[in-house]
């Protein structure tokens, strides 16, 4: 068994995680209301160390900023005082600027990204189709699967005519493709938890107990 009080620390917290398998109960919510605690702390630290302080303190403070530059630096000054303005409820409504503008800058890049991941990747294989005849088997049949799995899957989701005929069947074979991409995208997140808990029964029978090698 260990005798290293961290590996203890963390053995009792990871206990007191499990223990939410039987019921809520005041241990949960301790390490739970700890961890929260602890990864708010890690990460204002973090921003202010790597992001706040390097990009807008010191360049504030500093001399070797121009008066040009400092002012620049004012508009995310302002918006971060319009994030903690949410802690006041008289001008709360002040934030929503600031979270408009986040929201802005994190969606706009990321529309290029999703429309070539998402959609121009599909179109892509679909007009490849002509291209096969000299590639093998299994890349032809996996080009067919992606071709029709895209266009079904489109067709379910129009909505201009009743879903009735070759339309019906085509729509019925898009929910089919949906709900396998859904269930391999659910699989994959249970396959996640399932890593993380065999990564904590590890811990506690190898690090803390000793039991295996």
């Amino acid at each position: 068994m260990s005798t290293d009080p961290y590996t203890w620390i963390a053995a009792i917290l990871t206990l007191c995680i499990f223990s939410f398998l039987y019921k809520d109960n005041p241990f949960y919510r301790f390490a739970e209301h700890l961890f929260v605690g602890v990864a708010g702390g890690y990460s204002i630290c973090i921003v202010w160390y790597n992001s706040l302080k390097p990009n807008l303190i010191d360049p504030l403070t500093g001399s070797d900023t121009g008066l040009s530059d400092r002012l620049l630096l004012l508009i995310p000054t302002m918006l971060s005082l319009f994030m903690l303005a949410r802690l006041i409820p008289r001008i709360a409504w002040v934030s929503r600027f600031a979270m408009a503008f986040m929201v802005g800058i994190s969606v706009g890049p990321s529309i290029p990204s999703t429309l070539q991941a998402r959609v121009l990747e599909q179109i892509g294989g679909i007009v490849k189709l002509g291209a096969l005849s000299d590639s093998s088997l299994p890349t032809i049949l996996n080009s067919l699967c992606l071709a029709i799995g895209t266009i079904c899957g489109l067709l379910y989701f129009y909505f201009s005519k009743e879903h009735k005929g070759a339309l019906g069947v085509a729509a019925k074979v898009g929910i089919w493709f949906l709900m396998v991409g859904f269930g391999a995208a659910f699989g994959y997140t249970v396959m996640a938890r399932v890593s993380l808990l065999i990564g904590r029964i590890l811990f506690l029978m190898r690090d803390w107990l000793g039991l295996i090698a």
